[in-house]
């Protein structure tokens, strides 16, 4: 009560931040999930987490409208006919964005935006579009107020493409982040380098290896909230992870850590996230009451679980402390994170998940950020801030190792000199090359930029 108590007074918070924060307080006083003390003990010791997703599942994690439906076809619920032009298209998508929920409260994934956008373009000149997509991109940006909302382009090169890469790097704004889906076979050098470019005035969009990304489902995909690869129509019902760190700070050695504190801690995990998966599905009345599935914008048999990791390079580090060796420096760091992830891998394929036919009835691996409340934490399977190979090329290399176990996303990202702004093209050569070694998703920002 005290804590509700606190929020109710907050003069930091805002109204809707206040609003969102009673509603999770509120959500935390139920008991509706069977937690086993095993499970309640890593989660204790902050080995599994599931990342303030509450105790009562009452919407999906991420959800992944299909856009070109309602665009098609309209919405009764919303009282919204097909748009016939590019006002009525750009309304009519911020009236819907308004009605996506998410565990953010926002809407994670606005769709590919500019092959959405593209048809409706004709009979407007470059100027009257790019103040169209302005007043667009910064209603986006002042009533979206979450840094996990997403938006792609690509791979194609498309005239909307291009008008949305030069309005992003005008308005210089924190919401959308933007993906673009790149591959050689079909995206032209000259988009490639105008992404890249702009990536550089404001750190979109990021380059997701779309020759990979496609063959991970039946269906299209997107990349919503920060590089998560997920069914257009549906989502990810539940995100947790697992916190390798803190895991092998509980293990007495690295048998231990093998033999009996890795297995209880996936173990605990799949059956937690089982167990979240049931209530959202059986019990929270989400997909017999959502508009969006009534309209079939949503599916529920598109939606997955994502099996979280994060801290590989510290927990191979800690787990190599006497020896001094380091991940991302050492063959035998490397060798015993490729080990710690093949096991990882070799459970979350073979684990029953509830609920999830689009992946083959198990969930899926994912390379999880980090939360601001990490301490010591390295995302996902990235190598250390500070501690990266000199040569661009072996970090790629290194990258490509891990990345390939890890199909619902997993990302690097680098600090580039002011000067890549002269040389766009030298920058989309590394993205051909790291794509073809098999990274997934990489991102790029200019060093001294904001």
């Amino acid at each position: 009560m005290a804590n509700i108590l606190e929020m109710v007074k907050s003069q930091k918070l805002t109204y809707e931040q206040k609003v969102f924060s009673l509603a999770h307080a509120a959500e935390d006083t139920l008991d509706v999930l069977y937690v086993p003390e095993r499970t309640s003990y890593y989660f204790e010791h902050n080995a599994i987490d599931n990342l303030f997703e509450g105790n009562a599942p009452y919407r999906p994690r991420y959800i992944l409208p299909d856009y070109d439906k309602f665009i098609k076809e309209g919405s009764e619920f919303l009282q919204l006919d097909p748009p016939r032009d590019l006002e009525e298209l750009l309304n009519s998508l911020m009236i819907l964005y308004r009605h996506v929920p998410s565990i953010t409260g926002f809407p994670v994934y606005l769709g590919n935006l500019d092959k959405m956008i593209e048809p409706f373009l004709e009979g407007y000149s470059d100027e009257e579009i790019k103040k169209r997509l302005k007043l667009f991109l910064n209603y986006i940006d002042r009533t979206i107020t979450d840094g996990f909302c997403h938006a792609n382009l690509g791979p194609e090169d498309t005239r909307a493409g291009r008008l949305i890469l030069e309005v992003e790097k005008e308005l210089q704004n924190a919401v959308p982040n933007f993906t673009f889906k790149y591959d050689s076979n079909i995206t032209s050098d000259e988009i490639g380098e105008l992404a890249l470019y702009t990536s550089m005035f404001c750190a979109n969009p990021a380059m997701c290896n779309h020759n990979l990304a496609k063959d991970t489902y039946c269906t299209d995909y997107g990349i919503a909230s920060c590089y998560n690869i997920l069914p257009i129509g549906g989502g990810a019902y539940t995100l947790s992870r697992l916190v390798l760190p803190k895991a092998a700070k509980l293990a007495k050695n690295i048998d231990d850590f093998f033999n009996i504190i890795l297995p209880e801690c996936l173990q605990a995990m799949g059956d937690y996230m089982n167990e979240r998966v049931r209530f959202l599905v059986e019990e929270s009345g989400f997909f017999e009451s959502s508009f969006l599935v009534k309209e079939g914008l949503i599916h529920k048999d598109k939606f997955i679980g994502m099996f979280g990791i994060v801290g590989l390079a510290d927990c191979t580090n800690m787990l190599l402390e006497e020896k001094g060796k380091r991940y991302g420096h050492d063959r035998e760091a490397d060798d015993l994170a490729d080990r710690i992830m093949h096991t990882i891998s070799e459970f979350v394929t073979s684990f029953p998940a509830k609920y999830s036919p689009i992946s083959g009835g198990h969930f899926l691996l994912h390379a999880q950020v980090g939360m601001d409340y990490d301490k010591g934490i390295t995302a996902g399977v990235r190598i250390p801030v500070g501690d990266e190979p000199e040569n661009m090329s072996d970090h790629l290399r290194h990258s490509a190792r891990f990345h390939k176990l890890i199909p619902t996303g997993c990302s690097d990202i680098f600090a580039m000199e002011t000067t890549a702004r002269n040389n766009p093209s030298a920058m989309l050569d590394i993205v051909k090359g790291a794509f073809s070694l098999g990274v997934k998703y990489i991102s790029f920002y200019e060093k001294n930029g904001d």
